[in-house]
């Protein structure tokens, strides 16, 4: 439990040894520059906590979320939707999961408001008990043959209410990582939620890769085989529940509410001071998100139905892009501490750019190697910015209505992700199932975020150990 006590001397050894890391002189932490130094500490203890917590609860909302998407591109079109017309059933199942995206920034505001006022921690148990159960649910719905037309609506009813818990998990997961710890380490902990993302990818699409390779029985696979990974969240949510009973309140919380610091209206905080800063941060997010859904669902749509692909080398080629984004989130997190985190971010944007067509010339020439290749070579490029992201985010916005500003930036930019697969599959439609639109839609994507990292470093607070 943290206590109150005075900020160590300058060059002071707590009793580990270790130089204490003072949350001092930062306009984050309060907006008010005459008052004496905070006297709560973070520490590398409760930093790893923090993390831990973060970490994993992002990965049960990557696991919840993308296995949602995954079955949108596989399944969900023959499973709740009319197969009279295959395009239509796809569009309609795209459309389905663009409606959780929607959701999310509902989601954003009211557990933005709900941490910037009653605490971080809360808001993350309240979050990750709602996307387990949403997710659970939907692995045991009635399917179009069954119930008809109320298949879908109850989808939509579940894809909603998991896409307001899923919008304020990430932005609570990151605010806390980063309010948790030491000042200088900020770039390296926000990027412990980020690794949520590729574990859950891996879980959900291995789960998937598992269970199609264990059900050999034609067809047994798209009639329940699907359900199995959704049930799996159940038990998942146990796990991610616990180590979250773990977490204490940030110490960057704590001092809000030790001096009274808390907005009243945590929203319009952001919408009245820093509305520019929503603009920016929603662009640095963009490729982390569209990007990220256009290289993995919309491949995956475009490798089956399209291409006739098979499953397997689809999901594979997706497990092996995760494994890949681990790596390249904990590089360059790390390397967001020398550079800095707009720089990274910036970087990461063009590279996204310059790879865009390479990887779709790839893909369409159903060589397995070269279709892993490729779409492992774009999900590493677009999670360059997306490594940093959380520490350019957090750095927009001051403490007593960060958590607000965080998750509309994040939530305002998966809006328009949650449509750019359906987006991706009308264009390509409209260009008689062409290749090209969607490298054309990548380069878009990925140019918006490196312009906005650009422009991030002069909106941002200046908070010791943020490096822009």
């Amino acid at each position: 439990m943290h206590v109150r006590r005075p900020t160590p001397a300058r060059g002071a050894r707590t009793r580990s040894g270790r130089r204490a890391a003072p949350i001092t002189g930062d306009p984050v932490t309060s907006p008010r520059l005459d008052k004496p130094a905070p006297a709560f500490v973070a520490d590398e203890k409760t930093a790893r906590t923090a993390a831990t917590a973060a970490l994993v609860g992002t990965a049960m909302e990557w696991y919840d979320f993308f296995l949602f998407t995954t079955a949108s591109a596989l399944v969900f079109n023959v499973q709740f939707f009319d197969k009279g017309d295959p395009f239509l059933a796809s569009l309609s199942s795209f459309a389905t999961m663009a409606v959780g995206f929607v959701a999310r920034p509902i989601g954003g505001l009211i557990f933005g408001h709900l941490g910037d006022r009653v605490g971080r921690k809360t808001v993350l148990m309240i979050t990750i008990v709602g996307i387990g159960i949403t997710t659970g649910l939907i692995g045991v719905l009635p399917n179009y043959a069954t119930i008809g037309v109320a298949a879908p609506v109850l989808l939509v009813v579940l894809r909603i209410c998991q896409g307001l818990a899923v919008g304020g998990e990430w932005g609570g997961a990151v605010t806390a990582a980063v309010e948790s710890a030491p000042a200088e380490k900020r770039a390296r902990y926000a990027a412990y939620p980020q690794i949520g993302s590729p574990i859950g990818t891996l879980l959900s699409s291995g789960g998937f890769f598992l269970v199609g390779l264990l059900i050999t029985q034609p067809g047994a696979f798209d009639s329940w085989g699907w359900r199995i990974p959704f049930l799996l969240a159940l038990p998942l949510l146990l796990v991610a529940v616990y180590v979250r009973s773990k977490l204490e309140e940030t110490p960057v919380f704590q001092e809000i509410e030790a001096e009274h610091e808390k907005a009243a209206a945590p929203i319009v905080q952001v919408l009245k001071h820093s509305w520019l800063q929503v603009i920016v941060g929603f662009g640095t997010n963009f490729v982390g998100l569209g990007g990220f859904f256009l290289v993995t669902t919309f491949v995956v749509s475009y490798g089956k139905n399209t291409l006739g692909l098979s499953n397997s080398l689809m999901l594979g080629a997706t497990l092996v892009a995760a494994a890949c984004e681990i790596l390249i989130i904990v590089f360059f997190g790390r390397l967001g501490e020398r550079w800095g985190a707009a720089k990274v971010s910036t970087f990461g944007g063009i590279a996204t750019v310059l790879v865009a067509f390479p990887i779709f010339l790839m893909v369409d020439t159903k060589q397995p190697l070269l279709v892993i290749l490729g779409m492992t070579i774009g999900v590493c490029c677009l999670s360059i910015p997306y490594a940093v992201n959380g520490a350019l985010l957090t750095a927009l916005f001051p403490a007593h209505y960060r958590l607000s500003g965080v998750s509309l930036c994040a939530n305002i930019s998966a809006i328009f992700a949650g449509f750019i697969p359906m987006l991706a599959t009308a264009f390509q439609h409209m260009a008689g199932d062409a290749w090209w639109p969607a490298p054309i839609m990548l380069v878009v994507i990925a140019g918006i975020t490196a312009v906005c990292s650009v422009l991030a470093p002069r909106l941002s607070i200046d908070v010791p150990g943020y490096r822009h």
